[in-house]
């Protein structure tokens, strides 16, 4: 069936876990919506407990927007769970607050998908052409560990484990049994889809780093719970 035949027939939801973003939440939220703007989307914002006046800007999308508060702060993955819980698109996809990833790139992954028939697609910074500066020495090679010991452990040929922009059919990923409440999101959904046999395909994606202090909140300890996450879901879990 041709892509524009098979498109209306898809729906997008959008996940934003955000916390204490409130110098790019709106700006992020404007890229969005004009990003995909010509496709049926769902955008769910889950405030994970800020308290920098985020959930104060995100009361004027409860209109429009699926928003969903939070009371304390519980870490991005466990967010995630909320707003999976809330998601009713035929796809869905994972958005950071900040201004790193380009929803532009979102059209071009939900078309591949839909075209390809992938039941998971990650966007790689990796792949990107005269690609972005990174966000630093030692995120770019803990970003490239990770990568490394996921496709020994889980037989992949991931270029970039750690991005943000992951996308799945609803019933991939609302059929595991996420349990992760931090940033160890990303090691968890990979390691569980990869023991479904599923092959993660990749394209290109552009990435714009912002540093710590410019609001990055992921650290080295971040990194070394990823490993451990990915070494318990392959032999322990």
């Amino acid at each position: 069936m041709a892509l524009n035949n098979l498109l209306p027939q898809t729906k997008l939801s959008i996940i934003i876990p955000a916390y204490n973003e409130i110098g790019t939440i709106e700006t992020l939220l404007h890229k969005v919506e004009a990003a995909l703007f010509d496709y049926d989307t769902q955008i769910i914002i889950v405030d994970d407990g800020s308290k920098d006046g985020t959930r104060d800007i995100l009361k004027k999308y409860e209109a429009i927007h699926t928003v969903v508060y939070h009371e304390k702060n519980q870490g991005k993955g466990a967010a995630i769970r909320t707003g999976l819980s809330e998601a009713r698109g035929s796809h869905i996809v994972i958005q950071d607050a900040d201004l790193e990833y380009d929803p532009k790139d979102l059209v071009r992954m939900l078309e591949h998908m839909v075209s390809e028939d992938l039941p998971v697609l990650y966007g790689s910074r990796s792949l990107h052409r005269g690609r972005n500066q990174e966000a630093g020495f030692s995120f770019y090679w803990g970003g490239q560990l990770l990568t490394l010991i996921t496709n020994v452990l889980y037989n992949q040929r991931l270029t970039d484990e750690p991005t943000c922009y992951k996308m799945f059919k609803h019933e991939v990923i609302t059929s595991l049994p996420l349990v992760c409440n931090r940033f160890e999101f990303c090691p968890e959904v990979t390691a569980r889809v990869a023991k479904k046999g599923i092959r993660i395909k990749e394209i290109s994606i552009s990435y714009y780093p912002r540093s710590v202090t410019e609001g990055k909140k992921i650290n080295w300890r971040d990194g070394v719970e990823a490993i451990q996450v990915l070494i318990k879901q392959r032999f322990i879990s």
